[in-house]
């Protein structure tokens, strides 16, 4: 009986190619290979960082936005006259799940700016050694030093903003399970006091998420214009 060839396209070789590259980059052993694979295609270490910063930032702004709904949302539920009390409480823990969602996101965006940013300080500090000339080997350990220490400054202010929206999802999370098993006007009237404490907490969160993003921002330029 005669096989039929596997229908082996361009199209199922870059799909491949992409599983291939996601699974490496996600284990310590293979980076040097992903990092080798992606140089093969046209993308250094500086292209994937800057990239990588990029997504970052994104993610912290779409989870800027997210703390701002669900609080937005909770307050509805909180000053609540009349409805359907159930159908507002799903809405909030809704909300809750977005933004422990888009909180994960953000720390694996950390994760994995920090992951590129340390093999390429590591190749670039290593490569300080291959030079013959002192004069070029002082001028690209200088910019080494700069571009590390913008760096640093840069996932420091991420990871600070990071850090704000633990506390802020502790308090929501706490209020919508007390609501989930007394779900009555009395219960929800009792939470009012609750709201400022997440007002104040939500805007430091987004104080310190705009002043990451600016960050992100301008090291972004910074290296885009050292290219």
């Amino acid at each position: 009986m005669n096989r039929r060839p596997f229908p082996y396209s361009a199209a199922f070789h870059g799909g491949l190619l992409t599983v291939l590259l996601a699974v490496s980059a996600g284990m310590p052993g293979c980076q040097k290979a992903y990092y080798g694979t992606m140089e093969a295609f046209g993308k250094h270490k500086r292209d994937l960082l800057v990239s990588r910063v990029k997504d970052g930032s994104e993610a912290q702004d779409a989870a800027k936005e997210q703390f701002a709904s669900a609080l937005e949302e909770f307050s509805a539920l909180i000053n609540f006259d009349g409805g359907n009390l159930k159908k507002a409480y799903d809405k909030s823990n809704s909300q809750l799940d977005d933004c422990e969602s888009k909180a994960a996101t953000v720390k694996d965006r950390i994760k994995s700016i920090e992951s590129v940013g340390d093999a390429l300080f590591a190749e670039w500090n290593k490569e300080l050694d291959q030079y013959s000339n002192a004069s070029l080997r002082n001028a690209s350990e200088s910019q080494l030093s700069v571009t590390k220490s913008k760096y640093t400054d840069m996932l420091n202010a991420m990871k600070r903003a990071a850090a704000t929206m633990d506390p802020v999802l502790a308090t929501f999370r706490d209020n919508v399970l007390f609501l989930k098993h007394n779900l009555n006007a009395q219960a929800v009237a009792s939470l009012r006091g609750e709201v400022a404490k997440l007002e104040t907490d939500v805007r430091d969160l987004i104080r310190q998420m705009e002043a990451s993003i600016a960050e992100a921002d301008a090291f972004i330029r910074d290296m885009q214009s050292a290219e």
